[in-house]
C-alpha cells in the first residue's frame, strides 16, 4: 500500500508527463512535400505556373490553391491546411489537380 506522501509526490509528476505529452492545439500542421506520393500523383507544385501544362490540361491561369474549394488556410496567407491532404498545410500559390473553383 502506498503511503499518502508518495501519492502527493507522484501525482504532480504525473500531471507533469502529462501536459508535456500534449501537443498544443494552435500548433501548424506539417507542409506537404511535393515529392510526397499523393503530391505527385496530383501533380501539386508550391507555384502554380509550374503546373506541368501538358500533364494535367484542367489547370489553367489564375488557378491557385488560395482560391480552391480545398483550401482551409485564412486569406492572404503563403500556406494553408488542405481537405485533400489530410490537413497538411499547401502554399496558396500553389496548384494541384484536385483544384475546384471556390463559391
Amino acid at each position: 500500500m502506498t503511503s499518502r506522501r508518495d501519492f502527493i509526490r507522484t501525482v504532480p509528476l504525473a500531471g507533469a508527463a502529462l501536459l508535456g505529452g500534449r501537443t498544443s492545439l494552435g500548433a501548424e500542421a506539417a507542409r506537404l512535400d511535393p515529392k510526397d506520393a499523393q503530391a505527385v500523383a496530383l501533380g501539386y507544385v508550391l507555384d502554380a505556373a509550374r503546373a506541368d501544362k501538358a500533364k494535367f490540361a484542367s489547370y489553367a491561369a489564375g488557378h491557385d490553391c488560395g482560391n480552391c474549394l480545398q483550401f482551409q488556410g485564412k486569406a492572404g496567407a503563403a500556406f494553408g491546411p488542405c481537405t485533400i491532404f489530410s490537413g497538411r498545410q499547401v502554399a496558396a500559390k500553389g496548384w494541384c489537380s484536385a483544384w475546384v473553383k471556390k463559391a
